[in-house]
């Protein structure tokens, strides 16, 4: 399977291949959130929150809601609602084992993302959880991170991927819907829409 792969196996061949990083790239890494960093969170609506459980073995898990739904309490604490998922839980098993979390913040449109580095722990209540209901229902968790690290992330990515350019997006039925997977991933005898339907309904009835 790996016949005629050169693998990179240390630090001196990896900055050897592609170079040392500029020295602007490590100053702009921050030990806390300054100004800018602030008004990034403030008005991003999305994140990704990447974590790992004892063993290593990592995930990442996209969070969304309203514009600036992640909370920050100083420059170096930010707070991030636990809402209901799929009952998986994978980033919260992996928080009480191991704290070490790493996230992406994007602004619709921006090309460039917030990075924000830390540990984390899950509370389940604070004087702050008033601050993170939606519709009057609090969260039933929320995670607390401890900042060890901040920058802004350059546009490459998304300049190459095109993401925000709508004449670029594929056809919605390139790929199937999430109920004609699920249908074929669990071998389930009811049709795609059934599934899309429920799974519609479970939308409407526990976003928050």
């Amino acid at each position: 399977m790996h016949d005629g792969v050169e693998f990179i196996a240390d630090v001196a061949a990896l900055t050897g291949l592609l170079g040392d990083p500029y020295e602007s790239v490590i100053r702009k890494v921050q030990p806390r959130l300054e100004e800018h960093a602030r008004n990034w969170i403030a008005e991003s609506p999305f994140c990704l929150l990447a974590s790992s459980d004892g063993a290593g073995n990592a995930d990442v898990s996209p969070r969304g809601d309203k514009t600036g739904f992640v909370k920050v309490l100083d420059d170096r604490t930010i707070v991030v609602p636990e809402r209901p998922g799929n009952q998986r839980y994978d980033t919260l098993r992996n928080l009480i084992v191991n704290p070490a979390v790493g996230m992406l913040f994007l602004i619709p449109g921006r090309e460039e993302t917030l990075r924000v580095n830390g540990r984390a722990r899950l509370v389940a209540k604070a004087p702050f959880m008033a601050d993170l209901a939606v519709d009057g229902k609090l969260p039933k968790a929320a995670i607390l991170i401890e900042i060890d690290e901040v920058f802004f992330h350059c546009a490459k990515a998304f300049r190459r991927s095109g993401l925000w350019r709508h004449e670029e997006w594929p056809d919605r039925d390139v790929v199937p819907s999430l109920g004609a997977m699920m249908r074929d991933i669990l071998a389930i005898d009811v049709t795609a829409q059934v599934i899309d339907d429920d799974l519609e309904a479970g939308y409407r009835a526990t976003l928050y």
